[in-house]
């Protein structure tokens, strides 16, 4: 099962209701009528729905939460930790690849991190305009960690870049 199918079967307040009545102990459709105070048909169609999509599973009277597929789809949809083992830890928390994860809040890991970014995307010397700027670091903003506005703020600020009237160069 996909995240889209647990997002899809969740989607409903009805059935998240039904879901967490489930998650907390609820074994038949008239208990989790009686705890949610929804019509038992309704409970009926969306525990049909819940039992489906895999999230619930048993039978009127043992109804029970499939978490080992819960840890699953949650394992499933992490990105993949493909970063060298021998890099910095600061890159291995916040890089997945090429792509920025999160920004660190403290300002020397943030640093670390700029430092690597900068290298990757720009050559010493070279001049950029902004729009190239923009180009290079919305690639590292694929995942949503951070936006390419923020990282050129950032870089500019930390004396990685210089910007001089819309022309960014690295020092």
């Amino acid at each position: 099962m996909s995240a889209h199918t647990l997002a899809g079967a969740l989607a409903d307040d009805g059935r998240r209701r039904i879901f967490a009545a489930v998650v907390l102990g609820a074994t038949s459709a008239s208990v989790i009528a009686e705890r949610t105070g929804l019509p038992a048909r309704v409970v009926l169609t969306g525990l049909r729905r819940l039992r489906d999509a895999g999230l619930v599973t048993g039978t009127d009277g043992a109804l029970t939460v499939d978490d080992g597929w819960l840890r699953e789809a949650a394992r499933d949809s992490r990105p993949p930790d493909d970063a060298d083992p021998a890099v910095d830890p600061v890159l291995r928390t916040f890089l997945r690849g090429d792509v920025l994860v999160g920004l660190p809040a403290q300002r020397g890991r943030r640093r670390v991190l700029l430092a690597h970014i900068a290298e990757r995307s720009f050559a010493r010397g070279t001049r950029y305009p902004e729009r190239a700027v923009d180009d290079a670091l919305k690639t590292w903003c694929a995942a949503g960690g951070s936006d390419h506005a923020t990282l050129r703020r950032y870089l500019v600020d930390e004396r990685l870049l210089t910007r001089e009237h819309g022309v960014y160069q690295r020092l």
